[in-house]
């Protein structure tokens, strides 16, 4: 602006400022220019030389900067928590905070996608993180590397929000998930908290802080394979109504009763052992290689070598339970205890999903893997609440009881898995109920299983249980009129469930079956219905 030109009549000119800037602009980002609007005295050469290089130098250094900044470790992962607080904020409907994304969190997180229940999910491990991210699992799920005991994380993850319904603590270690579930349970005592716990001494600290639910997959598996052999319809009824539906039905597991080796006293061996013991099995021989965790009479040494297996009796055993500290000692053990006793009932602890395939080639009578049997838990307390409750009252149960309603479901469901759900009666889950019963219609559990299409057929369905203030009804009578704020679980053949729902919430559908009333829709069949009623009248 201050170095005067000469244009093409020899007059002198100078720069007003937004040409001036104009000019400088594209020269120092390098894009190329004329000389203009006229072409340039020695002074404007000198200057614009200047510019070239001071412009220039200072572009790239800016470039260098900016592109440095953004692969600074602190600034991607402050843009990345940045990012995963909002895409929590957009979610729009009731979501549950899983922490853990180990084996048994992909697990879990691939079964609630699959129900469409939306997770959020945090892991200390960036690979596990990165492996969700890459899954095609239908639904978008926030996920966030970070530490789930961090006050901080578990509030960006969405613990204040109105929208999140629960809290499982899956992570590695037990320390870790009884932090997660005291800050719940005092920033939000409302939701509910299922963690999971190794040890007895975690057990005891998450049950102090009133901790909703404690899973030990080690108990519970070896409170199942007592149950194989004390009630097997129990334990085949928990995994008929927990798989998937339209699974093929599983087929009963009955361990035979007699003399057991237990091989790895650790928590799966000592629990195993103990639920063994407590069903009647009249001895449980223990192999352990470590003499400090092996109790009284153990005997010491690998149940990978033929020897120890020999002198803890295994010809004449008529069961081994193998838990070593890794899937291939593990297989190697129950390859040997086989080939020594081929009649031998097999137990054996899977630690890696990844080792699936080889431990079903092995041909094992029952797998353990701690994963599956922690999310085969955690399921029903997300999903169907109630169905907790019922497997809880058929655990208490009878035999007698349970073999009966294994065999109505295997009826009714030819050979597959049947469907199981539960809703309330309420104007939002049944609001055609909810509104005939608050007239003072009845209603009756099995107006619900009646086809709305003929009434007099009944839909392939059971009702297992229904609550009414905190009381519980197991198998309800099917003329028990139905109240305000009953809750109802019913499994069935799949399909049937939308059939039901079409029931619950459709007004005539629901007079045609509880009193064989038919309400034509649409003028033409109004119009003809009347016609019919005036010709037969």
């Amino acid at each position: 602006m201050l170095i005067p030109g000469i244009d093409e009549a020899g007059n002198p000119w100078r720069f007003d400022f937004f040409h001036a800037f104009y000019f400088v602009s594209f020269t120092g980002s390098t894009i190329g220019f004329g000389e203009i609007p006229h072409a340039f005295t020695a002074g404007q050469r000198l200057w614009v030389s200047f510019c070239i290089f001071f412009t220039v130098i200072g572009w790239l250094y800016a470039i260098g900067r900016i592109f440095s900044l953004m692969q600074d470790p602190a600034f991607t992962r402050a843009t990345t928590e940045a990012r995963f607080s909002r895409s929590v904020r957009k979610i729009s409907q009731p979501f549950i905070i899983v922490c853990g994304y180990g084996e048994t969190g992909s697990l879990l997180v691939r079964a609630m996608a699959y129900r469409n229940l939306q997770p959020v999910v945090l892991d200390q491990s960036q690979a596990s993180i990165d492996s969700l991210l890459l899954e095609n699992l239908g639904i978008d799920i926030p996920a966030f590397c970070a530490d789930a005991a961090i006050t901080q994380h578990l509030v960006e993850a969405g613990l204040h929000n109105e929208l999140c319904r629960g809290v499982v603590a899956i992570t590695d270690g037990d320390a870790a998930n009884v932090k997660i579930a005291v800050t719940v349970k005092l920033l939000r005592p409302g939701i509910p908290v299922i963690a999971r716990a190794g040890i007895q001494e975690a057990v005891d600290n998450l049950d102090s802080f009133n901790t909703d639910h404690i899973i030990n997959a080690y108990e519970i598996f070896g409170e199942h394979l007592a149950m194989t052999q004390r009630t097997p319809s129990v334990h085949l009824l928990h995994a008929w109504l927990i798989s998937l539906p339209q699974r093929s039905l599983h087929l009963p597991v009955t361990p035979p009763r007699g003399k057991w080796i237990i091989c790895g006293y650790g928590r799966f061996g000592s629990s195993s052992a103990r639920y063994l013991e407590a069903v009647g099995n009249n001895s449980i021989q223990v192999i352990e290689s470590k003499p400090q965790k092996a109790p009284e009479g153990a005997i010491i040494g690998r149940g990978t070598e033929a020897g120890p297996l020999i002198d803890a009796g295994v010809r004449d055993a008529v069961g081994i339970v193998v838990g070593t500290d890794s899937d291939t000692n593990t297989l190697s053990a129950i390859m040997t205890a086989r080939e020594l006793n081929p009649d031998l009932y097999l137990v054996a602890r899977q630690d890696r999903s990844a080792d699936t395939e080889i431990f079903q080639a092995a041909d094992i009578d029952l797998i353990m893997e701690p994963s599956r049997i922690i999310v085969w838990r955690i399921l029903p307390l997300l999903t169907t609440p109630l169905l907790s409750r019922f497997l809880g009252l058929l655990r208490a149960g009878t035999e007698e009881d349970a073999h009966e309603l294994r065999q109505r479901i295997e009826t009714l469901c030819g050979g597959v898995t049947p469907e199981t759900w539960s809703f309330e009666i309420d104007p939002v889950h049944a609001g055609a109920v909810y509104a005939a019963v608050d007239r003072g219609e009845e209603v009756c559990v099995s107006d619900l299983q009646r086809a709305p299409i003929d009434r007099q057929r009944m839909l392939p369905c059971i009702a297992l249980l229904l609550d009414r203030g905190g009381k519980s009804y197991v198998l309800p009578d099917p003329e028990l009129p139905l109240q305000r704020g009953d809750r109802i679980l019913f499994t069935a053949r799949a399909g049937t469930r939308q059939v039901m729902s079409w029931i619950r919430h459709n007004p005539k559908a629901l007079e045609y079956v509880v009193n064989g009333n038919e309400f034509p829709d649409g003028t033409i069949w109004r119009w003809l219905a009347s016609r019919r009623e005036r010709k037969t009248g």
